[in-house]
Order: structure tokens, then sequence, then C-alpha cells
């Protein structure tokens, strides 16, 4: 007889539900950052340091890997739970190009204001 707690499909789950979990997260970070962008607030000092980028490269490739290894083997009940992990990494990264296109428009905006003659472009730089 085999024991209920060795149940395949409990992994499954539980690493569906780890994947959503990081996905929402990022997407809030995303949102976070837009934001602070949008209100012309300074990130924290070490902001986008190459360790960082690596660490989320590296929850984006663990993500395509669990969807990879999912495709075809996934019991119906658990189809409705990956189709929204997709949904939010796909929302995830259409916040994500959302986010750059309105960088590089504001980037636009202010080498056009200099070129026009408007003068530099001056912000604060807070010492730590």
């Amino acid at each position: 007889m085999t024991d209920p707690s060795d149940d395949p499909l409990d992994e499954l789950r539980r690493r569906i539900h780890e994947t959503q979990d990081a996905a929402q997260r990022l997407a809030g970070e995303a949102a976070g950052a837009r934001a602070a962008d949008e209100s012309g607030q300074v990130p924290p000092p070490g902001w986008a340091s190459s360790r960082d980028r690596e660490a989320r490269a590296g929850e984006l490739q663990a993500l395509v890997a669990l969807l990879e290894s999912l495709r075809g083997l996934v019991p119906t009940e658990l189809q409705e739970q990956l189709t929204e992990v997709v949904r939010q990494v796909l929302l995830l990264v259409r916040a994500l190009i959302d986010w750059l296109v309105e960088r590089m428009e504001v980037s636009a905006g202010a080498a056009g204001k200099r070129a026009a003659g408007a003068g530099p472009d001056v912000q604060d730089i807070p010492i730590v």
C-alpha cells in the first residue's frame, strides 16, 4: 500500500504554488519600481546590481523549466492552476515592457528638452 504523503501530485502542487508566489512577487516589485520611477524617487543604493539581475534571471529560468517539464504531464485539475501561472508570468512581462517603454520615452523627452536649450536636467543625489 502506498503512503499518501508520497503523492507526486502534492509535490507538483507545491511547485506550482511556489511559482505563482514568485510571479506575484516579481509583478509587485515591478509595479513598485514603476511607481517609484514615476514619482521621481531615487532607487536605493545597489539597485539593479548584477547579482540582482542574475537572481531574477534564475527565477525566470526556473519558471520556464517548470512549465516545460509539466507540459503534457499535468492532470486536468491542475491545468487551470498552470494556466493561471502562465497568465501571471505574461502579465509580469507586459508590465516590465510597459515600464521600460515609459522610461525610454521619459529619457527621450529629457534629451529633447536639453537639445532645445531648456538647460541641464538636474537631480539631487542623496549622500548616505
